[in-house]
């Protein structure tokens, strides 16, 4: 680990070419943390070791995560990072160090794989990198799930990462909680009480909604997307073509977007293809939270050495639960979903989408909801 001390020797600083920074799809783990690989990108200000900000995200998450070095958070998390989830918010680096320990113990043979990085930004302004991830393990000791089970277990987690200077800042994570948790074979609306208890207890609140932005009064939904976030045409396109589908709700248009021999990587580990299936499920999502607003936090993409582009979304869902699904019945409680989604699009079709958001954190806003209910 860098000794905060002491200045990391000069390194000399090549012109930035984004094609010569790493892509994660196509390679393996020696070749996404080289011992031998010269600095590709211009990277002020970090460790000498890291040669561009793929090889950065990638290094330094094994390097914590499955060579247990906890303590480079130390010197990769100044020390008031902001790090959201669907179930917690950490305001501080020494939470996120016991959190990272704890989390370790519990699933010692976790391996989180690298699967997809997409990136924008320079080290004046700061980098902004969307992370995929798929974790693979078993059950192997006691921990909040209870006794070990020694079933295996294959999860997807998406990680956005604001860093300047070698310390990451500000970080989003969505784990894909129910998936484990049906794989564990552990029941998710008990465990969800479980969880919704403890929350209430510790004086947590439910989560406070506004009326929808969706809509403007008795208006109908905008008919054109704001595209201001974006920073290329591609971007722009995405937008637009989100904005169809989510707020005008003009589900047929994924007929359009979408290619023929699409395929869908979402929640709960499901594996699908073709256009009608990423129709019904996101059709799916919505259904459970028909007046939900859908807004996008931030996207960013890369071209593909594969062809075509990658395109990262961040995004949240709010509304009420009003439409039957995976969660129950109707509650009409209130409920708010933070996701992420990357894309790959060839020719101006999607043919590759991957979606992350937690079912599981969105039973416990509802148990939470149901016993504040309750108890007034």
């Amino acid at each position: 680990m860098t000794d905060a001390s002491k200045s990391p020797k000069p390194v000399d600083e090549p012109a930035d070419d984004p094609r010569a920074v790493l892509q994660v799809e196509r390679r393996d783990l020696t070749q996404l943390i080289p011992t031998d690989r010269p600095r590709v990108q211009s990277m002020r200000g970090f460790d000498p070791e890291y040669t561009d900000i793929v090889d950065y995200i990638v290094r330094c998450t094994h390097r914590i995560w499955d060579e247990r070095d906890v303590g480079l958070i130390y010197t990769h998390y100044t020390h008031n990072c902001v790090v959201y989830g669907n179930l917690f918010t950490m305001y501080d680096r020494e939470t996120l160090v016991r959190e990272t320990i704890s989390r370790l113990v519990e699933l010692p043979d976790r391996r989180g794989m690298a699967t997809s990085v997409i990136w924008r930004g320079n080290d004046v302004d700061g980098f902004y990198t969307s992370h995929m991830t798929h974790g693979v393990g078993r059950h192997t000791e006691f921990n909040q799930w209870g006794k070990p089970t020694g079933r295996p277990f294959v999860t997807r987690t998406i990680v956005d990462c604001m860093i300047l200077e070698n310390k990451i800042y500000r970080e989003w994570v969505v784990r894909d909680n129910m998936a484990l948790l049906i794989q564990l074979g552990i029941e998710p609306h008990a465990y969800a009480e479980t969880w919704a208890r403890a929350k209430l207890e510790r004086g947590e609140a439910v989560p406070e909604i506004a009326e929808s932005g969706r809509l403007l009064g008795q208006y109908p939904p905008q008919s054109e997307a704001d595209v201001s976030i974006a920073h290329t045409p591609s971007e722009e396109q995405m937008l637009r073509w989100l904005h169809h589908i989510y707020t005008m709700r003009m589900f047929g248009k994924i007929n359009e977007i979408y290619a023929p021999n699409c395929q869908w990587h979402g929640p709960l580990m499901r594996e699908l293809s073709g256009r009608a299936a990423v129709l019904q499920q996101t059709m799916r999502l919505v259904a459970m939270i028909p007046d939900c607003e859908y807004v996008v936090q931030h996207i960013c993409s890369n071209q593909s050495e594969e062809g075509g582009e990658k395109i990262a979304v961040r995004w949240t869902m709010e509304g009420h639960h009003f439409g039957y699904g995976s969660l129950g019945a109707p509650t009409g409680h209130k409920v708010s979903v933070m996701g992420f989604s990357h894309y790959h699009v060839v020719d101006g079709q999607i043919i590759d989408e991957w979606t992350v958001y937690d079912e599981f954190s969105m039973l416990v806003q509802l148990k939470m909801a149901a016993m504040q209910q309750a108890a007034a």
